[in-house]
C-alpha cells in the first residue's frame, strides 16, 4: 500500500517532481512486466543504474511515460529515480488495438 496515497488531499498534492503533473498508483500489470524486465536486467532508471529489486509499486505520470517507484510504501519522487515508459520498454500484452 503507498502510503497517504488513500488520503484524497494527499493523492491531489503527490505530482511529478519534473513537470507537476498529476501521479497516480500504477496498475498491478503494468509492475508486473516492469518485474519481468528487472529479472532479465533489460531495465534501468533515469540515471542509467540497472534496477535488480522488484518495483512493489509505482507512481504513474499522467501522460504515461515515467514511473516513479515506490519503496517499502513510499513514493520514491527523485527524478534520477524514475522509470522511463518508452513503448519498447514494457511487453505487448498481447490485445488487439482497439
Amino acid at each position: 500500500m503507498l502510503v497517504g496515497m488513500d488520503d484524497p488531499k494527499i493523492a491531489r498534492i503527490t505530482v511529478c517532481p519534473e513537470d507537476h503533473s498529476p501521479l497516480q498508483p500504477a496498475e498491478g500489470a503494468l509492475i508486473e512486466q516492469l518485474n519481468r524486465r528487472i529479472g532479465r536486467g533489460e531495465l534501468s532508471n533515469r540515471s542509467g543504474q540497472v534496477l535488480k529489486k522488484p518495483l512493489e509499486g509505482g507512481l504513474l505520470r499522467e501522460d504515461g511515460r515515467r514511473l516513479y517507484p515506490v519503496v517499502a510504501g513510499i513514493p520514491v519522487l527523485l527524478i534520477d529515480e524514475a522509470i522511463e515508459l518508452q513503448p519498447d520498454q514494457t511487453e505487448p500484452s498481447g490485445e488487439e488495438p482497439a
